[in-house]
């Protein structure tokens, strides 16, 4: 890896505002602070000497690491396994007395501790502000450090003797079985670094792990695979700003869709679609605060654009709300692996792509379902915002994969407004709301229409990426699950059998073939993860379970050590793009709860001889 950390080779800690990802050699590589969009403070990730970090590790020897996650917790623990000792790192954020209140202070624990024989630990602080473009202050105090800038300050408390070292410090300690150090790195300027007591580390760590396993607990799930639904809900836990409720697509930005390619996006967003979706995978799990939490964000956004003529939402927002997502490209950074160029901000905030309606619509009318939580205000908005589409959705879109080619007549985002407009007339007929059913009814009826005439090719025997092409799109694997069409219809066999024998490399998925539609950008991709799921749930709905679970199954081998996905993986199985994704982890919580529904009703499903014996030629 020519000194590059692996993308996959991290876990995810957080305090529900903002996170870290540290590494398998015990290097926090990325963080942000005080929040998921702030600027970096470690992005060692992005360039190896000007990005900044965070490291502890062994010295005088070989070693072997580990990583796991403390079970049912957010807590990552690094071991470190030699000759002479075996030495741990618990590294953990404490969260907020309400994590709901924005708070400038958020704290990184790390507890460095020998479990068996002697170990020496070097550590090393080395933070660079705002994307390493910013110098800072250093002061060494008696019981740690100082960095400041301007705008922010971190203070770094140990009982470990520092000294200064290009701008950041070193030091280093000797532990024997039975010791333990602990580091804090906060951000608070109201305190100054002190010493700190292990004991008093551990017990914030027992606080942090209880808060953790009650969460877990919470979760009404007993079906199949519990463990890998539960790490993703936890994911997707830690990648929410609790303030607002909103859910970053990924913690990270500038990690490559292609390694040396230019596909290299800033993802520290909300994404309204991600929202969206992320309520039935909560929902099925039993997290009904959660849910109405997303849900109560996405009818901020709603009502915040009624009445706006150029579209009543934006595709993506920041944590807080607002929509200043001005891209730009950081030369300075070497970018992972060399992949260049590194952005922030992200220009396709401006986009015009009309499938989130029909998740937004479709979300608020689940949970609408599940607890009753849409009240007038809502109901006024998605009536303003329904309205706009009935005169809009037969316009070109950039679609759901944000390409940069050009706008099409893209048949997903025809049947996302399909949702759109059933989910509306739905909501409005059960609780005898006034809204214009007559005419939603009569457009709904139009794109229905349209997308069987337009998005239907019969050369292919598929519906395709969009009007006029033969490109086949993995987003439409979802059409039975809208009920846009039945899981029996003829033409939606076809559409499967088709993407399964074109887009389909050993049970994953590509999202299309660029070199078939170009998408205005050089390069390739790997396999998409959530079109693998969204694969699953297809063919669970279709009737394949044997075949669905044998791919979620063999999806589950590509996990990384501690059970996460970033966005896509390449041919080796090396994760690509930015990491974790959101979008990977609720659409493996939706693949499982609906395969497991089917398991459950068909717990003695036989398949065919042919189809066995293609199963087991993929071995």
């Amino acid at each position: 890896m020519g000194g590059w950390t692996a993308i996959e080779d991290h876990g995810l800690i957080g305090d529900l505002q903002t996170a870290a990802l540290i590494s398998r050699e015990g290097e926090i590589d990325w963080y942000c602070c005080p929040r998921f969009d702030s600027p970096t403070v470690f992005a060692s990730l992005l360039d190896r000497e000007n990005g900044g970090r965070f490291s502890i590790r062994p010295v005088g020897g070989e070693f072997v690491t580990k990583q796991l996650y403390m079970p049912d917790t957010a807590i990552l623990i690094t071991r470190f396994m030699s000759d002479d000792g075996v030495g741990e790192i618990i590294d953990f954020m404490p969260l907020p007395d309400d994590p709901r209140r924005v708070t400038a202070r958020h704290d990184l624990i790390r507890l460095v501790h020998v479990v068996r024989g002697r170990m020496r630990f070097e550590i090393e602080c080395a933070p660079r502000f705002d994307y390493g473009r910013l110098g800072h202050e250093l002061r060494v105090e008696p019981h740690g450090a100082v960095f400041e800038t301007a705008d922010l300050r971190l203070n770094l408390s140990t009982g470990i003797p520092l000294r200064p070292h290009d701008g950041g410090v070193r030091g280093a300690c000797d532990l024997s079985a039975g010791q333990a150090r602990g580091l804090v790195l906060s951000s608070s300027a109201e305190t100054a670094p002190n010493r700190i007591d292990p004991g008093t580390v551990f017990d914030i760590l027992e606080h942090t792990g209880r808060f953790w396993r009650r969460w877990v607990n919470a979760s009404t799930y007993r079906g199949r695979w519990r463990e890998e639904v539960m790490r993703s809900a936890m994911t997707l836990k830690l990648m929410t700003y609790a303030p607002t409720g909103g859910l970053v697509a990924a913690p990270t930005a500038g990690l490559p869709e292609q390694v040396g390619g230019e596909r290299n996006w800033d993802y520290r967003y909300t994404w309204v679609r991600d929202s969206s979706f992320s309520v039935q995978a909560l929902l099925g799990l039993g997290y009904t605060e959660e849910a109405q939490a997303f849900t109560a964000w996405i009818s901020d956004r709603v009502r915040e654009h009624e009445g706006d003529a150029s579209g009543p939402l934006k595709i993506m927002y920041r944590v807080d709300g607002s929509s200043d997502l001005i891209e730009e490209e950081l030369a300075h950074l070497a970018g992972y692996r060399d992949s260049r160029p590194v952005r922030i901000g992200n220009g396709a905030a401006d986009q015009l792509q009309l499938d989130i309606y029909g998740e937004v619509v479709g979300c608020l009318a689940l949970a609408d379902r599940a607890g009753g939580v849409i009240d007038n205000a809502d109901w006024d908005g998605i009536v303003a915002m329904v309205d706009w589409l009935g005169e809009n959705w037969d316009r070109p879109d950039e679609g759901i994969w944000e390409t940069r080619g050009g706008a099409q007549n893209h048949t997903y985002s025809r049947l996302m407004s399909w949702v759109a407009f059933d989910r509306a007339i739905r909501l409005g007929q059960e609780h005898g709301w006034p809204g214009s059913i007559s005419d939603w009814t009569r457009q709904r009826d139009a794109v229905y229409r349209q997308i069987m005439s337009r998005g239907w090719n019969g050369e292919r025997g598929a519906f395709v990426q969009h009007y006029g092409s033969d490109v086949l799109d993995a987003s439409l694997l979802v059409m039975p699950t809208t009920g846009f069409l039945s899981p029996r219809d003829p033409r939606w066999r076809s559409t499967l059998d088709a993407i399964r024998n074109e887009l389909v490399s050993d049970s994953l998925l590509y999202r299309y073939n660029p070199a078939a539609a170009p998408d205005g950008l050089s390069g390739d991709e790997g396999t998409f993860s959530i079109c693998t799921f969204w694969f699953v749930e297809a063919l669970a709905r279709t009737g394949m379970v044997e075949q669905a679970r044998w791919t979620l199954e063999k999806m589950f081998s590509y996990a990384n050590h501690v059970g996460l996905y970033g966005e896509e993986l390449g041919r080796r199985g090396e994760h690509l793009g930015n990491f974790p994704q959101a979008f990977s982890h609720l659409a493996l919580i939706n693949a499982a709860l609906s395969l497991d529904a089917r398991l459950g009703e068909h717990p003695s499903v036989q398949i065919s001889a042919r189809e066995r014996a293609r199963l087991l030629a993929q071995l």
